[in-house]
């Protein structure tokens, strides 16, 4: 079963590969739009990432919705924790 931490790790790396950004620039209760300055075309780059690197389904804006690292993290748990994940996501379901 996939942790939290796993989960967290995972989504770090995924925002600085298509943000361009150092992991230390990601805080985690901080609004996306405000500290690092996403916009919503970014918001769908990340939610095709996290589709395609950890098999997670997600609705179409799904993701457009969160404010914040620890929000798309707490929206993933939710797929995660259901079994709704898709078979790369390494979760162990």
């Amino acid at each position: 079963m996939q942790t939290q931490t796993d989960l967290e790790n995972k989504i770090k790396s995924i925002l600085k590969k298509v943000l361009d950004i150092k992991e230390n620039e990601i805080i985690p209760g901080a609004k996306l739009d405000e500290s690092l300055g996403i916009d919503s075309t970014e918001m769908v780059e990340i939610s095709v990432a996290i589709k395609k690197e950890l098999g997670i389904v997600l609705k179409d804006n799904e993701l457009k919705k969160t404010q914040s690292f620890n929000e798309i993290i707490a929206v993933l748990k939710t797929k995660t924790e259901g079994g709704s994940c898709g078979p790369s996501c390494g979760c162990g379901h």
